[in-house]
């Protein structure tokens, strides 16, 4: 949505590429999560008809993205949405399956 890549623009510094690397969260990273409490945050704030955002600057193996939070209440818990200015699937080669690390700055 325009409105979400020029907000990701103006606050980490990259226009994202189209599309989102979608990981489910393993039990023990899901716990990890609620440290996102502490990172530093920047709100996405939505057009008419559309839900606020939470967006946290992080890495994925030294590449700088974004961690997307829908403020939705049915959004599953165990999902990261990471935005980048490149297509991180093909950059890393990754499959469905692949383990990954996000590093969230703080």
């Amino acid at each position: 949505m325009p409105w979400v890549r020029r907000q990701i623009e103006e606050k980490l510094g990259f226009a994202p590429y189209l599309g989102t690397l979608n990981i489910r969260l393993t039990k023990e990273s899901s716990r990890r999560k609620e440290l996102l409490e502490k990172a530093r945050r920047f709100e996405i704030l939505p057009e008419e008809n559309y839900c606020t955002g939470i967006l946290f600057e992080a890495c994925v193996k030294g590449l700088g993205c974004g961690v997307v939070q829908p403020q939705i209440p049915s959004y599953p818990k165990d999902v990261l949405e990471v935005v980048a200015a490149l297509n991180l699937r093909e950059r890393f080669k990754l499959e469905d399956g692949c383990q990954v690390s996000v590093d969230v700055i703080v």
